[in-house]
């Protein structure tokens, strides 16, 4: 029997892009391998690697490519960034990719922003035909929660966004508090809705603000399940700068479920607030770091 692994090495093309705002730019890829790609939630993770000294990426398509790239000596890697599927449309072999866009200062920044249609990159994703558990994704709320906090800064947006798609089209939608920082006023975007959702924008205006303050400012305001706080509570600690914080929730029944995502000194402020000053459980949390401020996550 052959074994198909979960996740595969796609070849894809750069057909085209739309800005949905002024940091957020929607890029399309194309190519006939992406009949094969899947997605199973609002927030699939997938990896895409990106061209390097004008050299295309290479990667075998085989269930070891990542052993290989790793073993590669780090000059020689091509750049590899994590982002999450916005749209899948497999019939037609095309795939949406939101990108943050923050100027020169990233190879993928720097990559969507020049992008030219017929640009070819690889895309590491889930395989449709794969068997048994596929993984790359938090969203699993338990069919009992009905209270909901989502909060993300601008890199977890895309995902947020899917996942307030993945509510609102449900017979009963829960009651969600989502807070969404953004660079900017301008960088609001249309997002689905119903009458038990409170979406609050939070734009960084200040440019004294550090990535995520607000997003922390907001959560503490947060209408939260009451629960007993435990200041001398001791929290195992992460080197955030090392590793990315990443706690799952791991829900069985449970009314109140919190999906949390973006920088990661933020995401531990909230973890640190949440599980030690509210005293919620965490087995109903996910805290969930997309990038460190200053830092390259691989």
């Amino acid at each position: 029997m052959i074994n198909i692994r979960p996740y595969r090495i796609f070849n894809v093309t750069f057909a085209r892009f739309a800005d949905v705002s002024p940091h957020l730019r929607r890029l399309t890829f194309v190519g006939p391998e992406i009949a094969d790609m899947a997605t199973f939630a609002p927030d699939q993770r997938i990896k895409i690697f990106f061209p390097r000294d004008g050299r295309v990426p290479d990667l075998p398509k085989r269930g070891d490519w990542y052993k290989v790239y790793k073993a590669l000596p780090p000059a020689d890697r091509h750049p590899m960034r994590t982002y999450t599927i916005r749209h899948l449309r497999a019939e037609q072999c095309e795939v949406d990719v939101d990108f943050v866009l923050h100027g020169e200062t990233g190879p993928a920044s720097r990559w969507a922003t020049n992008a030219q249609p017929g640009d070819r990159v690889q895309i590491s994703a889930p395989n449709r035909l794969a068997q048994g558990e596929i993984g790359g994704f938090e969203w699993k709320p338990p069919a009992s929660a009905r209270r909901i906090l989502l909060a993300a800064d601008e890199t977890a947006l895309p995902a947020l966004a899917g996942i307030l798609d993945e509510l609102a089209g449900r017979a009963a939608p829960p009651r969600v508090e989502a807070f969404v920082e953004v660079p900017s006023g301008g960088d609001r975007i249309a997002l689905a809705g119903w009458p038990g959702l409170e979406l609050e924008w939070l734009a960084r205006k200040n440019a004294d603000l550090r990535p995520g303050d607000l997003m922390v400012a907001a959560v503490k305001r947060a209408h939260l399940p009451q629960g007993a706080g435990n200041p001398e509570l001791v929290l195992e600690d992460i080197d955030i700068d090392a590793n990315v914080p990443w706690e799952l929730a791991e829900p069985a029944g449970d009314d109140f479920y919190a999906w949390i995502a973006g920088e990661s000194e933020a995401v531990m402020a909230i973890r640190r607030f949440l599980i030690k000053d509210k005293g919620l459980d965490r087995r109903s949390l996910n805290l969930m770091g997309y990038w460190r401020f200053g830092k390259v996550y691989e």
